[in-house]
């Protein structure tokens, strides 16, 4: 059966304003651990507004928070997926899917030219919302993730390096752990961050790389190369030891997890990439089977 472009729509849309307005189970459980952690009086008021937030958002108060950012759409097809149009299509169902929640009040406008910073007030413009699509599935539907990533975590915890081979896993140890605090230490990127790594690869692979990993991955998740869930597990002890607390007071919880990904390199190269996501993690999937059924659910599998 052939998927139609109103179905696929529709499960967008729905993707992106539960997004915003739901907080997924496995944020919600990291930030309740970390509550319980925290022992300075104004990181646990951040943490308790925060989870506050969340819950008048899921009775229809408002959204999980107010910058919704870049509109963001990550989509898995199976090999024998059909649809209406053709793949090209789905762009324009994720534009209108955006136009539609940025109309209603689910999504900030915040998408402007970089140039003439002209608004066009639905979020929609050249390269956003930004569609990634990959053929990875057996079956006959579509799995839809939607980020609402925030402005905040995208413009103050973005982070590349060039690095010698030479400078090894301490390099790279330095390099993220150097970031992080750049990031979090005035609660820039509304820590406790999700911070996602990339190494290897060619520089805009490792900077995709980085940016999956913070926000693809569900928290307690390692990589499955032993060697890098290691240095996943290092890096966050590390990351709980400089004393940088939820929104950036005094603390050990400056990030919820760190996830690494890695890809082969040239012989001459280390490209490190790190990319943050803020503390409500905004995520949530949509999933179209082949006859056209919606399954939606904030679980990552």
């Amino acid at each position: 059966m052939m998927l139609t472009k109103k179905t696929i729509t529709e499960a967008m849309y729905n993707a992106i304003r539960l997004g915003a307005t739901k907080m997924p189970p496995d944020i919600r459980a990291a930030l309740q651990k970390a509550l319980a952690e925290e022992t300075d009086p104004m990181a646990k008021k951040h943490l308790e507004i925060s989870l506050q937030n969340a819950d008048m958002s899921e009775k229809g108060n408002g959204l999980v928070c107010a910058d919704t950012g870049f509109p963001m759409f990550f989509v898995h097809a199976g090999k024998n997926t059909e649809v209406e149009g053709g793949f090209n299509t789905l762009q324009e169902c994720a534009a209108e899917a955006t136009a539609r929640a940025t109309a209603e009040c689910f999504l900030r406008p915040t998408m402007v030219h970089p140039l003439t910073r002209k608004n066009p007030g639905d979020n929609v413009g050249p390269g956003m919302p930004k569609l990634e699509l990959v053929f990875d599935r057996d079956d006959d539907g579509l799995e839809i993730l939607a980020a609402p990533k925030g402005g905040g975590s995208e413009i103050f915890g973005t982070f590349y390096r060039m690095m010698f081979p030479a400078d090894g896993e301490a390099g790279i140890k330095k390099f993220v752990i150097e970031c992080i605090k750049d990031a979090c230490y005035a609660g820039k990127v509304c820590p406790p961050a999700i911070i996602g790594v990339g190494i290897g690869g060619t520089a805009d692979l490792c900077m995709s790389m980085a940016k999956k990993a913070a926000l693809l991955r569900p928290i307690g998740k390692h990589h499955s190369d032993p060697e890098v869930a290691r240095l996943e597990k290092e890096l966050y002890e590390a990351a709980r030891k400089i004393g940088i607390g939820p929104m950036g007071s005094r603390g050990i919880n400056a990030v919820l997890a760190i996830n690494l990904d890695a890809a082969v390199t040239h012989t001459a190269a280390l490209p490190v990439a790190v990319n943050a996501q803020c503390l409500v993690g905004r995520r949530w999937i949509a999933r179209i089977d082949g006859a056209g059924n919606i399954d939606y659910t904030g679980e990552i599998e």
